[in-house]
């Protein structure tokens, strides 16, 4: 294992290894500060960060509006208290040693709101900001407002290229890093294009290659590079760490992070981690942001997948091969479904999946009865928490919707995030994780159920291990 050289990032020399930022109230300031205090990157999310009372107990995030604007207004304030008190924990943790960056996705709602909103109440105490889940073009502007660095997380070279012709060309001195996020193996959500095929992987090193190349003709060869997704032993990297063709190289871990003593989840999602095993871990189109996402294969996927295929196509009129009549929902509406479609509906109503949800693709979903309130209360209660939701129909727009039919085949990311993040069950509730997560179980380091400080796992990972 080559010995690790200190890079710099944001504004510091620092180990070259980088906390991932994990919301809903995954990431906090605990291991963030962590991480700065052992010398390297600590990140904490300000995706609806977690605030405390003066007893240190989380103050739940309630929801009293009664539009989905007003919950969006509470939603905002939420984010920027609970982003100012996290970066204010890192601060104190840190002891000065490392950089404390917050992580932002640009695709959330209010994220630039809730930016600015946290940078001015937290002036001094964050060196950058991290931003994927779309085209971050804002955030070097946001960056030089507050004078940080920007760190835009991509999965592409044409990514970084158009980010950068159009907006960091006129702030490159504050660009930090480009952290390049591995669509087929990092954890949570993927920046899966239509021209990539998510069952085959590609090679990250000449994507990353082909990065540092453009980066080298506009005058960045000395901006870091971050490899994030699909990082686990350094050893296996090692052909990375001064390679001339790659310049500065760091390493951001997202999954390995959750199992330490500084991870607020709780003991029983640290003791799922420990029994993953490999394909648990699977990329699917359910989220409500649109974007591909990696998850554990659980329950509350498996319901997802039950919903998709409990559907059939349907017409308001005869039409084609859609000409046997049906009715649908409490008031009885007709609808007109195929020989085959009105013989799986019968089926599926017959085995209690008596409730036909309509989707923006002209489809029936069937549930059950609970299933279908809950799915209406939760699009009820939106409270804006993307800038468009599939789910609720929500927009960040002047109209506060997207246009389209709310689509029951998704989910309230908010609700769910939340739960799990605050002790909800891991089976039951959105369990991200990176693909190498089933390295917990065979890695010796985790041995008996050992679950490290952030302080030991670095060390760790500075062994190549």
């Amino acid at each position: 294992m080559k010995p690790l050289n200190s890079i710099l990032i944001s504004g510091k020399e620092v180990l070259p290894i980088v906390e991932g930022g994990k919301g809903v109230a995954v990431s906090i300031g605990d291991s963030t500060g962590a991480f700065a205090a052992a010398g390297a990157v600590g990140t904490y999310s300000c995706v609806n960060a977690d605030t405390y009372d003066k007893n240190g107990d989380v103050i739940p995030q309630v929801y009293h509006g009664k539009t989905r604007r007003d919950r969006f207004e509470e939603l905002i304030d939420y984010a920027i208290k609970g982003g100012i008190a996290q970066a204010q924990i890192s601060h104190e943790i840190s002891k000065g040693e490392g950089r404390i960056h917050l992580n932002a996705l640009w695709e959330a709602g209010g994220t630039e709101r809730i930016l600015e909103g946290v940078l001015e109440g937290a002036k001094g105490l964050v060196h950058g900001i991290t931003c994927g889940a779309g085209m971050p073009y804002k955030a070097a502007e946001i960056a030089t407002k507050f004078n940080v660095h920007y760190h835009p997380i991509v999965s592409s070279m044409r990514a970084f290229r158009a980010l950068w012709k159009r907006a960091y060309s006129k702030s490159p001195d504050l660009l930090g890093s480009v952290v390049y996020e591995d669509p087929w193996r990092a954890g949570g959500h993927n920046g899966l294009t239509n021209a990539e095929n998510p069952e085959v992987p590609e090679d990250p090193y000449p994507r990353v290659a082909e990065i540092r190349k453009f980066m080298n003709e506009v005058g960045l060869e000395t901006v870091p590079i971050l490899m994030a997704g699909g990082v686990w032993y350094l050893r296996d990297w090692s052909d990375w760490i001064d390679n001339p063709e790659l310049g500065p190289i760091g390493f951001q871990y997202g999954t390995r992070p959750l199992l330490t003593k500084e991870s607020p989840i709780s003991d029983a999602w640290k003791k799922r981690l420990l029994t993953l095993k490999d394909g648990d871990v699977f990329l699917n189109r359910f989220s409500p942001t649109g974007f591909y996402s990696s998850a554990v294969n659980n329950n509350f996927i498996g319901e997802l997948r039950e919903r998709t295929e409990h559907q059939i196509p349907y017409a308001r009129e005869p039409e084609g091969e859609l000409t046997v009549e049906r009715s649908v929902g409490a008031r009885g509406r007709k609808v007109y479904v195929s020989a085959e479609g009105a013989s799986q509906m019968d089926g599926w109503i017959a085995a209690g999946y008596s409730e036909g949800l309509r989707t923006p693709e002209s489809s029936l979903v069937f549930v059950e009865p609970d299933k279908a309130e809950e799915i209406k209360t939760d699009q009820r209660n939106c409270m804006g928490c993307l800038s468009q939701c599939k789910f609720s129909n929500w927009a960040d727009n002047e109209k506060g919707n997207t246009g389209h039919l709310a689509d029951p085949r998704s989910f309230c990311i908010q609700k769910t995030l939340q739960s799990i993040g605050h002790g909800g069950s891991p089976d039951d509730e959105l369990m991200f994780a990176g693909h190498n997560a089933f390295l917990f179980a065979d890695d010796p380091f985790y041995e008996n159920g050992f679950v490290p400080t952030v302080a030991q796992l670095i060390e760790r990972i500075k062994s190549g291990d």
